[in-house]
């Protein structure tokens, strides 16, 4: 715990805890959000191939966690911490207009 909290520069351990919260909170919300969008647009298990849904329902997880983990980061007070980690992935992903 302490090398995270040394590698993400926080200094509580209640932070530390409302961060993996967020995270843990994130995850399982960008599984469940992505089935109703998906059924929006059109695609649901029923009317294509699983070949198909599969894959484009994992293609589509990744933007709706990038957008709640800032979401929900904000609702839990650490959209500093969540906005700093949001801009090294698109950075990592080559988007060179966040690096600072």
């Amino acid at each position: 715990m302490e090398r995270l909290k040394k590698k993400w520069k926080i200094t509580s351990n209640f932070q530390l805890l409302v961060i993996l919260v967020v995270f843990a909170i994130t995850g399982s919300a960008s599984l469940v959000v992505s089935t109703p969008i998906l059924d929006f647009i059109g695609f649901s298990k029923e009317s294509i191939n699983p070949w198909l849904y599969h894959p484009l329902r994992l293609i589509l997880i990744f933007p709706v966690y990038q957008v709640l983990i800032i979401v929900i980061g904000t609702i839990f007070g650490q959209f500093k911490f969540f906005w700093d980690f949001e801009k090294k992935m698109l950075v990592f992903l080559g988007f060179k207009r966040f690096k600072e």
